[in-house]
């Protein structure tokens, strides 16, 4: 390796040459440091509903407090809620993801030209998973994209400052539009039972809704639009409640009521789940500095587009590069089945990849323990060269993972999605019909 390429700190064999701030690879494990709550960062509508239903831990979201815990560990802990999600029905706090709506006569057109795919294709009270990129062809956010109307579009988004970014787009007024956050916060019903409770919430036709289609109703005199998306891989819905500030306990309190009938649990994103569907989360598996050539998203980025959008040069000279054998980036990303002990709780590191002559090359963004499969799954960014299926690797666990304290266990690259989701992604629908995009 040319001793001139940018690698990460305290890592030198692994290359993060096409970044400009690597990421931290440096294995600080678990710190006793608890967490400030202060007026800094926001709480949500529902926080204090998540705090008296038993959330014991939080990390910070698009400048929001997130619960990540309701189950204490002696009690099952995050796979205690895994079960729950699995095999009946959850209920997740996930306000973080706030709602930015773009409306005005120059919706399409401003919105057509922020993100890689086609709006034009998305029709009224429907909506898609979508990234936005910048001129370098970074992913700034990969939301999902929500349109009520043909002047009105929500990014229910993930976690970076995207309405700063539009706002910014949009200097000096070249589109028609206004560009501002919604009293709207999200939360999520999810699990194989999620469709008969939000029937009994809603009514019947809640059946007729197709996935990524959009409703607006009420849950006990409150207005909300429901979405059948989510974050699991599962059979489920999303529930925006407006006037979130005003409505968020009578809403939250009668899907509890409702869903008690069913057994429904309070608990965090299912990370463990939305894992085995291939589902990213950004600023984990992804952020600014990654194309989605590099991350399995290849598929967000249509050939036939013909309008302009941020980072559509720079991302067709990517593909041209790949398809010519010459691949850009340093590492891509890759799914793992890898041995150690149950993981059954979130990585405090990016753990360290190895090749098999040794070397340290890549590192784990999102391992976890798979019941179903009964081995441990990651997504890794690996040395293009040794990203191929089959392809066997070592990866270095911490003490509480490794079968012997200082030896990596075996891993081998497979196929992604691990399991099959309720609902196939676009890039598997398109790559079952011998497609590279859903447009």
């Amino acid at each position: 390796m040319d001793k001139n390429l940018r690698t990460t700190p305290n890592v030198p064999g692994v290359d993060q040459s096409d970044r400009m701030v690597p990421v931290n690879l440096r294995q600080s494990g678990s710190t006793p440091v608890e967490m400030l709550i202060s007026t800094r960062v926001r709480k949500s509508p529902f926080w204090h509903l998540s705090v008296e239903a038993g959330c014991w831990r939080a990390t910070v979201y698009n400048r929001m407090y997130h619960p990540r815990g309701y189950v204490r560990p002696e009690e099952g802990g995050a796979m205690a809620e895994y079960r729950s999600l699995v095999k009946g029905v959850t209920l997740w706090n996930v306000a973080v993801e706030r709602q930015i709506r773009v409306k005005g006569p120059d919706a399409e057109a401003f919105v057509n030209f922020v993100i890689t795919r086609d709006a034009t294709k998305i029709e009224p009270m429907r909506g898609k998973y979508c990234i936005l990129c910048n001129e370098k062809g970074g992913i700034l956010n990969d939301p999902v994209l929500l349109r009520l109307a043909a002047d009105e579009f929500w990014f229910s988004i993930s976690d970076s400052d995207l309405m700063l970014w539009l706002q910014g787009v949009n200097l000096p007024r070249r589109w028609d539009v206004e560009i501002d956050e919604l009293d709207v916060s999200p939360l999520q019903v999810q699990g194989p039972l999620s469709e008969q409770l939000m029937a009994d919430l809603v009514g019947e036709r809640l059946k007729e809704l197709p996935y990524y289609g959009l409703m607006e109703t009420k849950i006990d005199g409150c207005p909300i639009m429901v979405s059948q998306t989510g974050f699991s891989g599962e059979k489920g819905y999303e529930v925006y409640v407006r006037d979130a500030t005003i409505n968020a306990e009578q809403v939250w309190y009668a899907i509890r009521g409702i869903g008690a009938r069913y057994g429904l649990r309070v608990i965090a994103p299912g990370h463990h789940r939305r894992i085995a569907a291939g589902i990213l989360s950004w600023g984990q598996d992804m952020d600014s500095e990654t194309s989605p050539f590099q991350v399995n998203l290849a598929y967000q980025v249509p050939r036939k587009k013909s309008a302009d959008y941020v980072g559509k040069a720079a991302l067709e000279q990517q593909r041209a590069r790949i398809e010519a054998g010459d691949y850009p980036f340093a590492l891509t990303m890759v799914g793992l089945k890898m041995g150690g002990k149950p993981i059954v709780d979130y990585a405090s590191d990016f753990w360290l990849v190895s090749c098999s002559e040794g070397q340290r090359c890549g590192y784990v963004t999102s391992p976890w323990w798979s019941p179903e499969l009964q081995t441990n799954i990651a997504l890794a960014y690996v040395p293009w060269g040794k990203s191929e299926i089959g392809t066997e690797l070592l990866v270095e666990l911490p003490e509480p993972y490794s079968i012997e304290a200082g030896e990596p266990v075996a891993a081998k690259v497979c196929e992604v999605p691990f399991l099959t989701s309720a609902h196939p992604s676009a890039r598997e629908r398109a790559k079952s019909e011998g497609r590279d995009s859903p447009d």
